[in-house]
C-alpha cells in the first residue's frame, strides 16, 4: 500500500504500511519505547532488542498526571536528549500517554506511533492530538503534537482479542456513518468479525478519511474535524461516570453514536430511519447500544459540559444528517440529550 502524507504546521507525517519487523528495525538507535504490559508479554521477544522499554499498566486509568510524571522522569533519567525518538508501541492509551510525554518533555522531542490495535491504527495514532484524563474529565490536558511517522503493521492486530477487535471496528463504522456511506455498505456486506485479508483496505480507507478532514481543520477551529467525534460527547461521558475501564473506549462510542443519532432524528437533522441504521449495523458487529450508567443523567450532563466543544455553557454535538453526512450543532437543549439518553 502507497504511504500516506498528512501535512499540518509544523511540517508532515508519514503513514507507512509494513510489516511489524521493518516498523520496529526502522526505529533509531536512540529511542525510548513505550507500551503497555499486555503488548510486552505479546511482543515481548520483539521488544528485547531495544535498552530502554518502559510498559504501564495497561488501560485508561494509565492516561494521567501520575503515569505521565513517571513517564516523563523515566525519559530523564535514562538521559533521553532532544534528538532521542519517543516510540509508542501499543493502543490508545500508549499513543496518547506517549504523545504527550514527548510533547513535554524537553520541550518536544521527535515522536514515532507503531499501533498494534484496529483503534489506534484507524483513529487515535492519526490525526496529531496526544494527551491525558483530568478528574474532571477525559483528554483535558493534552497537545496538537503530531508523530513524524506512523507504521501500520497488519500483523500486529495478530493477538488482538475480539472484544478489543469489535472495540475498534466502533470507530471505523463511525467513519462511514459521518462521511462514506459506501464503506457502511461494504462493512455491511462483509460482516467482519475477525481480523482477516479484507481489513487492511478498510483500515487505509479510514486513515485516508481521517487525513482529510486533519488537513482542512488540523486545530479544529472550523467545526470540520469536530465530525470525528461523533458518538464521543456522549461516549466520553459515559466512561467518565463508569470510571474509564469498564465500558472500553469504542463500545462507550457506539454507545454514544446511538443516542446522538437519536438526538439527530428529535432535532429533524436527520430523516428517520437513520437512527435504526445506525443500531442494526452496531448490533450485527457485537457492539453495546445501550447501556445502565444512561440512567445517571445527571452525572452524564456534568460531563458533557466538560466537553471541548461545549460553549459559553451550551452543548454542542456532532450530529448526522443522514448516513454518510454529518455536522456539529451547537447549542442543543439539555432536554432533548436527556430524552435520547432515557429512550435508548
Amino acid at each position: 500500500m502507497k504511504a500516506i502524507t498528512i501535512d499540518h504546521r509544523t511540517g508532515s507525517c508519514e503513514v507507512r504500511f509494513e510489516p511489524l519487523a521493518s516498523a520496529l528495525v526502522a526505529l533509531p538507535s536512540d529511542v525510548r519505547v513505550i507500551t503497555d504490559v499486555n503488548v510486552a508479554k505479546c511482543f515481548g521477544e520483539r521488544l528485547s532488542r531495544f535498552e530502554f522499554v518502559k510498559a504501564v499498566t495497561p488501560g485508561e486509568r494509565s492516561k494521567s498526571n501520575a503515569v505521565l510524571a513517571e513517564v516523563v522522569d523515566w525519559l530523564a533519567t535514562t538521559r533521553a536528549s532532544r534528538k532521542t525518538t519517543v516510540c509508542a508501541f501499543g493502543g490508545g492509551v500508549v499513543g496518547d500517554l506517549a504523545g504527550f510525554a514527548a510533547a513535554v518533555y524537553m520541550r518536544g522531542v521527535p515522536l514515532v506511533q507503531i499501533p498494534t490495535t484496529l483503534l489506534s491504527q484507524v483513529d487515535s495514532s492519526v490525526g496529531g492530538k496526544v494527551g491525558i484524563d483530568l478528574p474532571a474529565g477525559k483528554n483535558l490536558m493534552g497537545a496538537f503534537y503530531p508523530a513524524i511517522s506512523v507504521s501500520v503493521s497488519h500483523d500486529a492486530l495478530e493477538t488482538l482479542p475480539d472484544r478489543e477487535f469489535r472495540n475498534g471496528m466502533a470507530e471505523v463504522w463511525k467513519y462511514g456513518f459521518i462521511m462514506d456511506a459506501d464503506l457502511v455498505m461494504e462493512l455491511s456486506r462483509l460482516g467482519l468479525q475477525v481480523v482477516g485479508p479484507e481489513l487492511e483496505g478498510i483500515v487505509e480507507r479510514c486513515i485516508r478519511s481521517k487525513a482529510l478532514v486533519v488537513q482542512e481543520d488540523e486545530f479544529e477551529t472550523l467545526g470540520r474535524r469536530a465530525i470525528l467525534n461523533f458518538g464521543h460527547t456522549v461516549g466520553h461521558a459515559i466512561e467518565f461516570v463508569t470510571g474509564y475501564g469498564p465500558v472500553l473506549h469504542g463500545e462507550a462510542i457506539s454507545i454514544g453514536m446511538v443516542v446522538e443519532a437519536r438526538i439527530g432524528e428529535y432535532l429533524g437533522l436527520a430523516p428517520s430511519g437513520v437512527l435504526e441504521r445506525v443500531r442494526e449495523c452496531l448490533v450485527r458487529q457485537g457492539l453495546p447500544i445501550t447501556h445502565p450508567s444512561l440512567q445517571q443523567e445527571d452525572g452524564l450532563i456534568r460531563a458533557m459540559y466538560g466537553d471541548k466543544k461545549a460553549s459559553a455553557g451550551q452543548l454542542a454535538l456532532s450530529l448526522l444528517t443522514e448516513v454518510g453526512h454529518c455536522k456539529l450543532i451547537e447549542a442543543v437543549d439539555e432536554s432533548i440529550i436527556r430524552r435520547a439518553m432515557r429512550d435508548s
